[in-house]
């Protein structure tokens, strides 16, 4: 018996990295999983990693930054794995840079994919939520949006921090509907990071150690069984809240 048994997740960005982590660790909790991503060969891979250890799983080839790409995920979870209890919005195209780098079309790439994809697939999975009895939804934000210098950050921390303020919007008015609404803000391995890694090492070193625990997070046992606990009954008070899991490196205020 898992503490998810029953219950259906829709993961965005689900294909790689803290995405794939999070859908490893709730199927292996009971949940079915909708593993939504724009590269389809990656779904494939996450979905039959996931049958092999004998959970149950779905392709959902979605991109975040289209609406009709919403709209059609979000039905395709409901038809084929039978609702919508579990929404967690990690898929986002946005990467560090300077402001005076940044250009029009860049910016409106990270917000759709952000803030806007964010609020579109609360309010797509919110009915469904509703009709079996209320949900859980976790929104993945940055602790760079709170880095004492912020330089090379302001995109990326900016649409992260409108994503924030729709966490505590929809935790405000969707409590009474039993929907809990919550951020993590992780460090974890992912293609990108590793490529960083391994491309500079010196400047990560540093990186990791300003990291009291000493490491970079691993996707599935470090993020993925947080949110296991964030979405279940253990955490069923909790709601609006930012969780760093980040190894104690940011400090929130």
């Amino acid at each position: 018996m898992g503490t998810l048994d029953g219950k259906v997740a829709l993961i965005t960005g689900a294909g790689q990295g803290i995405g794939q982590g999070i859908a490893y660790a709730l199927a292996k909790e009971g949940a079915a999983i909708a593993v939504a991503g724009r590269t389809e060969s990656k779904l494939v891979k996450t979905v039959a990693a996931i049958e092999e250890f004998g959970g149950t799983a779905i392709p959902v080839r979605c991109d975040v930054s289209v609406a009709e790409d919403i709209t059609a995920a979000v039905e395709k979870t409901v038809t084929e794995l039978g609702g919508v209890d579990i929404l967690v919005n990690n898929a986002n195209d946005s990467k560090p840079g300077a402001l005076l780098d940044v250009k029009d079309g860049e910016f409106e790439r990270a917000f759709a994919s952000g803030p806007l994809a964010t609020l579109r697939l609360m309010q797509a999975c919110h009915p469904h939520m509703v009709a079996r009895g209320g949900g859980s939804i976790i929104n993945l934000v940055t602790s760079a949006a709170v880095r004492w210098d912020a330089g090379g950050y302001g995109v990326y921390g900016s649409i992260k921090e409108g994503m924030r303020v729709l966490t505590r919007a929809a935790a405000s008015e969707w409590g009474r509907d039993g929907i809990r609404v919550n951020n993590v803000a992780p460090h974890a391995m992912t293609p990108a990071l590793k490529w960083w890694i391994e491309n500079n090492p010196e400047e990560a070193a540093e990186f990791v150690a300003g990291i009291p625990l000493g490491r970079v997070g691993e996707p599935e046992p470090d993020i993925g069984r947080a949110v296991v606990f964030l979405v279940g009954e253990d955490a069923r008070y909790l709601t609006g809240a930012t969780i760093p899991l980040d190894g104690g490196q940011s400090r929130w205020g």
